[in-house]
């Protein structure tokens, strides 16, 4: 198993961390290729399963952050697996942080994150919707 490199993957994810806590949209564009793919899947209706495109993936997150009442203030690093390629990385995670509607929450989730250049080239985010539904204290749709 290839060890990640320190300027590759595990940047991108620190960089990615603080745009969503920041609930930047320039930080964040500037995070994913032109070509990036986003995946969750463990999706629901009316959450895309995969998003092409940092064009796609930046009108989700804006849309989002729009109309969420959660605000992400930390993230909890549980592990960081290496794989086989140096650019991707396993990431166990936590965000924690406050929703206006339920209070402080914690999310649990998993990301695969594969970098190129400095940027994310694909990721799999396998989120928590259930923790995501009682912090936002609705069913996500």
């Amino acid at each position: 198993m290839a060890s990640p490199s320190p300027s590759g993957p595990l940047q991108v994810l620190e960089r990615l961390r603080a745009a969503a806590i920041a609930r930047s949209p320039e930080a964040m564009s500037s995070i994913y290729t032109a070509d990036a793919v986003h995946e969750f899947p463990f999706g629901r209706p009316g959450i895309p399963a995969r998003m092409e495109g940092r064009d796609a993936i930046m009108s989700f997150v804006t849309a989002f952050w729009d109309t969420s009442p959660l605000r992400y203030e930390r993230y909890r690093t549980i592990a960081i697996h290496g794989t086989g390629d140096p650019d991707t990385i396993v990431v166990e995670q936590e965000v924690e942080g406050t929703s206006s509607t339920t209070g402080p929450f914690v999310l649990p989730n998993v990301l695969i994150l594969t970098a190129r250049h400095g940027q994310i080239a694909r990721v799999r985010d396998y989120a928590n919707l259930l923790a995501v539904e009682a912090a936002t204290g609705s069913p996500v749709s």
